[in-house]
């Protein structure tokens, strides 16, 4: 928890000349008092102008499939539901084999570690489907319904 604090932006290159910027937000919190919540929501404006949301999870937290519903719950609340999602699992490397190729199906996501660069391909892959062949990729996921 608050393992980002402050926002931070880094322009990502990918093939054919084309860049992205990746911005890093605040972490979202689940369960903050009403005037906390308040404040937290101010630091995630930039979330309206975004072509993507990448929603990273961490698949060893304890319980991480709420925290999913949580951060769609928030989405919902800021009326960001209709803005194309990708969900990331990370640390999958220290699944069972197998585990995590099961999980990115169910909760139709992009099984990472970050000690692993062979798996980012299929990440900048999903990536540029998202951002530069919208017409390919549904906006709209329901993640909510992986998770139950």
């Amino acid at each position: 928890m608050f393992a980002t604090l402050d926002t931070s932006s880094r322009r990502l290159r990918f093939p054919r000349e084309r860049e992205v910027i990746i911005t890093d937000t605040v972490g979202f919190i689940r369960n903050l008092p009403k005037d906390l919540m308040t404040a937290f929501k101010a630091t995630l404006e930039e979330l309206e102008d975004a072509d993507l949301l990448l929603h990273i999870v961490d698949v060893l937290t304890p319980h991480f499939e709420q925290h999913i519903e949580s951060v769609e719950n928030i989405l919902e609340e800021l009326h960001l539901l209709d803005k194309p999602r990708l969900l990331v699992l990370n640390k999958t490397d220290k699944l069972e084999k197998g585990e995590a190729e099961k999980l990115a199906r169910r909760y139709h996501a992009v099984a990472i570690s970050a000690l692993d660069s062979s798996t980012f391909q299929p990440l900048l892959n999903a990536i540029e489907e998202r951002v530069f062949l919208p017409w390919r990729t549904p906006v709209k996921e329901n993640l909510t319904e992986a998770i139950r």
